[in-house]
């Protein structure tokens, strides 16, 4: 049995895949297969000695892949556990296992069909599968020119997300916000072409994003493994948000659409294996983003917050067995609040932003978890490298359009004893709401201003909300200079929120270790 590792590791395709394929490889081996592993990343444990019976550390590439095969013969391959690079191997394969002297090798494609993981990622025949399921989908459109792009963004109505096709890890996504940004976007940020249109959707403001993970064993059956509730709003990278697990705003009506919709999209394409759903819910509105039917960065995380291994599932799935004979059959219980947080490299690249968006720029991720959300939130913001302040001063500057939420995070933050600085608009808003708060210049202003601030560490914690690309442009020597003085920011409202929590949990008691074996109550 061939299991197609992820190559080398880069954003949007790492350790998480490489998780899956060893998982895949320990579970066949116990259950009596010999395991042949081909990848070519010296820094994953796939590729050590013992991981698999055999490895061939060589390019995934077609050509390679078919050397593999001949050498090996082996009774089915595995595509969906190492990311984009083996899925964009699966077709060609498909046809060439297809071919006399494929046949002759006796050897298939195990899992979900390379057809409908080509189906999920198609647009045009994504968005038929979803009206004939009834499901709805944020309004869109494919443009093949910068003409077709400004009239699909005019029918939607701005702000729009934008992105090429066929992308990995939201590659050259962008959010944009009127006619000029959207005419640059076209015309520089990528090559638009006949054959590798651009995809333009509507952007759901206020919605809160919702991974699923999910099994199926092809025969009708699935299970969901768990619904990740993002932090940050629909429009950041699922990889770059932090999640927890299990939801903790989405209404009962809203998770029985998610849940029913997922069993609806498994059975239609057929899964088998591990399949991965994104939605946005905006009010009591759900909205379908994408699926994908096969692994996601997600499952090692899942996993761990529910006690199942569900890597070696899949693969046992794959190998044939059901659901039924693999022990899961009900969503599984999740015995603690979970929290994902992405670890971001912006200390490690001078001059970099930390501003967050569609194109995903996370190099890994953590886990925090506790009773409560506010403990877990905290945890996994030490574990990414973010220790919240307890006491100090907070600098707070955002748009327009989310002062008004602000408020009630500021007025927070002051009862739990943090003193508020501003910038003059923030300010003023601020004392409107009867919050006691001092006003700060802007860099081009005059001196002493916030920068000059932050580098004599008088600012503890910067909540820092640019809308717009040139707003974004103005505040980002506000968001370098955090991170060369190692100050906590967020740029969401949601992510402040949640940090007022999480300071608030940090005050009221110490931090706790819990054991993963002892939560699950397995040695």
């Amino acid at each position: 049995m061939l299991i197609l590792g992820g190559g080398p590791n880069r954003i949007g395709q790492g350790i998480e895949f490489d998780y899956c394929c060893c998982h895949a490889s320990f579970s066949l081996r116990e259950q009596g297969w010999v395991t042949v592993m081909h990848n070519s990343n010296p820094e994953t444990v796939s590729t050590d000695y013992d991981t698999s019976d055999r490895l061939y550390f060589e390019p995934l590439t077609l050509e390679d892949l078919l050397n593999v095969i001949e050498a090996e013969q082996p009774a089915g391959i595995i595509v969906q556990f190492g990311g984009q690079t083996p899925l964009k191997l699966a077709m060609p394969l498909l046809r060439w296992l297809g071919s006399p002297e494929g046949r002759r090798t006796g050897t298939v494609i195990w899992g979900t069909s390379p057809e409908s993981i080509d189906a999920a990622e198609d647009r045009e025949g994504f968005e038929q599968l979803l009206r004939q399921l009834d499901i709805r989908q944020p309004a869109n459109g494919l443009a093949r020119s910068e003409a077709e792009a400004l009239a699909v963004a005019e029918r939607i109505g701005y702000p729009v997300v934008v992105r090429p096709s066929y992308v990995l890890g939201g590659r050259a996504m962008e959010l944009v916000h009127n006619h000029p940004e959207l005419s640059h976007y076209v015309k520089h940020a990528v090559q638009v072409e006949p054959d590798h249109p651009v995809l333009v959707d509507q952007y759901l403001d206020n919605a809160i994003e919702v991974d699923v993970d999910a099994l199926a064993d092809g025969r009708g059956h699935s299970v969901i493994t768990g619904i990740l509730e993002h932090i940050e709003p629909a429009g950041i990278h699922s990889g770059d948000s932090a999640c927890c697990l299990p939801s903790i705003n989405l209404s009962a009506a809203a998770l029985h659409t998610i849940r029913q919709w997922t069993h609806s999209l498994a059975r239609a394409l057929r899964v088998v294996g591990l399949m991965n759903v994104q939605f946005a819910v905006q009010g009591e509105q759900v909205f379908i983003l994408e699926a994908n039917p096969r692994a996601s960065r997600t499952v090692p995380f899942v996993a761990k917050a529910c006690g199942r291994p569900l890597a070696k599932l899949a693969a046992r799935l794959m190998a044939g067995e059901t659901l039924e004979q693999v022990g899961l059959t009900e969503e599984p219980a999740i015995p603690m609040q979970a929290i994902k947080e992405a670890v971001l490299p912006f200390r490690r690249f001078p001059g970099s932003d930390s501003i967050l968006g569609p194109e995903m720029r996370s190099t890994g991720e953590v886990m925090g978890s506790a009773p409560g959300f506010a403990m877990a939130y905290a945890k996994a913001e030490l574990g990414a490298g973010e220790e919240l302040p307890r006491q100090g001063t907070v600098f707070l500057s955002t748009h327009d359009r989310d002062k008004p939420g602000l408020a009630p995070i500021a007025r927070r933050l002051a009862d739990l004893g943090l003193a508020l600085v501003a910038t003059r608009g923030t300010a003023a808003h601020l004392r409107q709401a009867g919050l006691a708060v001092t006003t700060v210049l802007k860099v081009h202003e005059g001196r002493p201003n916030i920068e000059d601030q932050i580098r004599s560490g008088a600012i503890q914690l910067i909540i820092n909300t640019p809308i717009g690309r040139q707003a974004a442009h103005d505040d980002r020597y506000l968001r370098r200079a955090a991170i060369d003085y190692a100050v906590p920011a967020v740029t969401t409202l949601a992510a402040a929120q949640a940090v007022s929590e999480a300071i608030a949990a940090l005050q009221q008691g110490e931090l706790t270790i819990a054991a993963l074996q002892d939560i699950h109550g397995r040695k």
